[in-house]
């Protein structure tokens, strides 16, 4: 199911503030612009617990919760067998262009 996006200004979310949160209740979903151009989404707080974004703290939390939770069997891996894996060759010469 696509959710329905309204697009608004800043100035009419601003001034109509109360019916926006009243269509967010609803389902919808509010992107808020500047010149044309998105700069914030207002969500229900139903669609923002779904999110997970507030008790996900920062990107490394984020991705051990999904990796605690993921059905994967992840390989044993020494710190010696990931180091392995560099290249170690040489890297290609390089000059700045006079």
């Amino acid at each position: 199911m696509r959710t329905h996006v309204l697009q608004v200004s800043i100035a009419d979310a601003k001034r109509t503030l109360t019916k926006l949160i009243n269509r967010v209740e609803n389902g919808e979903v509010v992107r808020i612009t500047r010149r044309d151009r998105p700069v914030a989404v207002l969500v229900s707080e139903s669609q923002y617990e779904r999110l997970g974004v507030h008790a996900a703290g920062d990107c490394w939390q984020a991705m051990k919760a999904w990796r605690d939770k993921a059905t994967v069997a992840w390989p044993d891996l020494s710190d010696e067998a990931v180091d392995g894996w560099r290249d170690r060759a040489p890297g290609r010469g390089f000059a700045w262009p006079e």
